[in-house]
């Protein structure tokens, strides 16, 4: 859960989320390097006496034009492997469907046969004590924690988007058509998202909440809900 003096991401709960943050902070450091010799390179011109030999230097020119070209590469690379791992999809545990509407969620646990139900934010004046404002819902999401999880996405009227920045995950909701992603959870907790696309008056109020409990717990919950 962000406060409001944080600087960085959310602490990562998820392996996505966990290769997202390494990355950031690798394409960090490069970026770091390259203003670190920028700055160096530019003090150097201003307090040294220019001299003909870097007015025309062929090695200079050659090394300032492959050194970026390794430097982007460096950053390529990581890039696409998160990118591809971000799109594979194997063998889920659980499939879940969320359906956008102006302004909540329908979630649908395809797996079981009569397991639905709409999730609406928590008005301000029926929020319980030590809860948070405009992010509690009513129903919230459970899930087993450290199962692959596959969720479809879609919408009912107009343009949403699904997001949990503590699981790395955002999927856009478009009407008449389904997206789909997947996560896991590293550890048990309550994960807060909102609705990350414009779709309103009331934008601001489509909370996500999803809970990662023992595989026990969700198995007890959903049987529950399913009688």
């Amino acid at each position: 859960m962000a406060n409001h003096s944080q600087l960085g991401f959310q602490d990562a709960s998820s392996p996505i989320m966990e290769e997202l943050v390494e990355f950031h902070d690798h394409a960090l450091m490069v970026a770091l390097a390259i203003c670190s010799l920028v700055l160096y390179l530019l003090t150097l011109m201003l307090l040294e006496k220019l001299s003909s030999n870097t007015v025309d230097a062929q090695e200079i020119e050659l090394i300032w034009t492959i050194l970026p070209a390794i430097v982007l590469i460096l950053l390529a690379l990581p890039s696409l492997q998160i990118l591809y791992m971000m799109d594979e999809i194997d063998e889920p545990d659980l499939t879940l469907k969320a359906i956008g509407h102006q302004w909540y969620w329908t979630y649908e646990y395809t797996d079981f046969k009569d397991l639905s139900f709409d999730s609406y934010m928590v008005p301000p004046a029926d929020l319980p004590l030590g809860h948070f404002r405009l992010l509690e819902v009513d129903n919230r999401i459970i899930i087993p924690m450290e199962s692959p999880i596959r969720i479809i996405v879609t919408a009912d009227d107009v343009l949403h988007s699904w997001a949990i920045p503590a699981l790395g995950v955002k999927t856009d909701a478009i009407p008449g058509r389904l997206n789909q992603t997947s996560f896991i959870t590293t550890r048990p907790g309550v994960f807060y998202g909102q609705c990350s696309e414009i779709c309103g008056a009331n934008h601001s109020f489509m909370p996500i909440v999803v809970e990662s409990t023992p595989l026990s717990h969700f198995e007890s919950w959903s049987s529950l809900l399913s009688s």
